[in-house]
């Protein structure tokens, strides 16, 4: 299914539809139509005000009754996604600025719950160690060339604050491929993709401004990065211990 905002665009346009295959089985029709408006107001950047339409909109574009688009709304009203504005004139808009939840020197504007991305970071961070440790025990040849190369991709986002925590991202994502505890593996990448999903950008706190905060977490990344690729357990532990400083 694919959805399309109502503003007029042309039919099967490629630039105003998402497609709802992106996003991870959830439990009800209503929660896939609230995290696909979700999505489809990040990738087409749209902003606080912007006209997401009317439920009678919705309702005619998906096909769903008249109670699977009001909780939908309702989960996205209760996030902070949307507002509902009754009278002429009114309708679904997207919300004020969304939350933010504080990383280190970072800010992260979620949308969504930040309670929910804080204990993701929690979950993810208490996990490190073992995920770091087991991929300085089993990696392959293959492992330790594409660690090589999403560190590279780590060194060359200094200049960008989002672009440089979604590369973070990608390599610890990366790093946790290779543990063969499939439990371990699981519940560490599903918090990375729970924070990476509801985070809309991340920007450097200006009261703790910084102008060496990046590179210095390259240079972390870059020591656990060689334990792994040494095999060297004890040095990946002590890397892990730098990076949650």
């Amino acid at each position: 299914m694919f959805l399309c905002l109502p503003n007029g665009c042309r039919p099967y346009s490629a630039t105003c539809y998402v497609s709802v295959v992106d996003i991870e089985a959830p439990k009800t029709r209503a929660q896939a139509l609230a995290q696909d408006i979700e999505r489809m107001i990040s990738q087409r950047g749209l902003t606080e005000g912007d006209s997401l339409g009317t439920m009678d909109t919705w309702r005619d574009q998906t096909g769903y009754a008249r109670s699977t688009v009001s909780e939908a709304m309702r989960l996205m009203i209760d996030r902070g996604s949307v507002e509902i504005r009754p009278g002429r004139g009114g309708g679904i808009f997207v919300a004020a600025r969304n939350p933010v939840v504080r990383l280190r020197h970072t800010l992260l504007t979620v949308h969504g719950e930040p309670s929910t991305v804080a204990d993701a970071i929690s979950i993810r961070e208490a996990l490190e160690s073992l995920v770091d440790t087991d991929a300085a025990r089993y990696r392959t040849k293959q492992d330790i060339t594409d660690l090589k190369v999403y560190l590279k991709k780590l060194t060359a986002a200094t200049g960008d604050a989002d672009g440089f925590m979604r590369a973070n991202w990608a390599l610890h994502e990366r790093i946790a491929q290779i543990t063969p505890n499939t439990m371990l593996r699981a519940v560490y990448t599903s918090m990375t993709s729970v924070i990476s999903d509801l985070s809309d950008r991340a920007e450097q706190d200006e009261s703790e401004a910084d102008p060496h905060y990046l590179e210095r977490r390259v240079e972390i990344h870059a020591d656990l990065v060689e334990a792994i690729i040494a095999g060297d357990v004890d040095a990946a532990a002590a890397a892990v211990v730098r990076h949650s400083e």
